[in-house]
């Protein structure tokens, strides 16, 4: 096993969550970095912590990308520490606890040992896709579909799948129903599919697409259930296109979004026809759970992919 190295800075928690809920930050981090961050003073908005872990020495481009991510430590000193010869995943995940909600228990590798018997556990390790459950959209839709488990669903996409979790949690709270995964990533749909096989999850059909955007999920439409935690920006963009896959009377379930962006993203659902009928509020961040109309909606025109330029970074 070779040396890993460490980056660290300061940050704030705005900058913490736009970077956990970018998930796969693209060609802004070069190489297989993990990046966890971490509260320093608890509710302290100013008082947070990056880490970020690579496998090599970083070089100054890395470095430079890395401080890029928090604006507000533009004058502090970067830390650089070589890790020598270490397992640098374990290390970085060493932090993540393991996540009981509901049926469900989200774990890493490092508490393999400590998974309760009456849970469906899900071994996810913290990976170049977003979604270990730890961030407040993905428990939170985890909760919500755990809170579903008595209605039944036959057809069932998850849009920005990341990780796999929400989509797995689905196939487990209803077996019988067909499953889609979607990511505009394919290195999520990669993950999706080495999470599928660690965690024994079969007949999940996987996608990489824009949106809803591809022939496959158009031609698997309508679905009765339909889960998109991405984020704001991207959600309302996306919403006559994900209320046409939706069938009548369709439960539809958005995250990704900030409380002061529910009015924004409502409205936009609403003009398709949806109606809010609950809200699963998580610190700053909310999770909907809205019903599709009587009438299936039917977009007038083409759909404009303008607007999701900030599906990875819009809060």
């Amino acid at each position: 096993m070779s040396d890993s190295w460490k980056l660290t800075l300061p940050c704030t928690r705005a900058e913490a969550e736009a970077i956990d809920a970018s998930g796969d930050l693209g060609d802004a981090i070069p190489g297989d970095a993990v990046l966890m961050t971490t509260e320093e003073i608890e509710d302290d908005v100013e008082s947070w912590r990056l880490d970020a872990y690579f496998e090599v020495e970083p070089d100054a481009g890395t470095v430079d990308a890395v401080r890029a991510l928090v604006p507000s430590a533009a004058g502090a000193a970067i830390a650089v520490e070589r890790l020598g010869d270490a397992d640098w995943v374990t290390m970085s995940q060493a932090g993540l606890e393991p996540l009981s909600v509901g049926r469900f228990f989200v774990h890493t590798g490092a508490h393999a040992g400590a998974v309760p018997a009456d849970k469906r556990a899900f071994l996810i390790e913290a990976s170049r896709a977003f979604g270990t459950g730890h961030h407040e959209t993905t428990s939170g839709c985890l909760a919500m579909l755990d809170g579903m488990a008595d209605e039944s669903f036959a057809n069932v996409i998850d849009i920005g799948t990341g990780t796999g979790l929400l989509a797995f949690a689905a196939a487990h709270l209803w077996p019988e129903a067909a499953v889609m995964g979607t990511d505009i990533d394919p290195v999520s749909i990669d993950v999706t599919r080495e999470n599928a096989e660690l965690n024994a999850v079969s007949g999940i059909e996987l996608v990489v697409a824009d949106g809803t955007l591809d022939d496959a999920i158009v031609a698997r439409a309508p679905y009765d259930l339909v889960i998109a935690n991405i984020l704001a920006g991207p959600l309302v963009s996306m919403a006559p296109e994900i209320a046409s896959i939706a069938d009548a009377g369709a439960t539809v379930v958005l995250a990704g979004l900030l409380e002061t962006q529910r009015a924004g993203v409502v409205a936009a659902y609403e003009a398709c026809g949806c109606a809010l009928e609950a809200v699963d509020r998580r610190g700053d961040w909310s999770v909907l759970r809205l019903r599709a109309g009587d009438v299936r909606f039917v977009a007038a025109g083409p759909f404009d992919p303008k607007g999701r330029d900030g599906w990875a970074l819009d809060i």
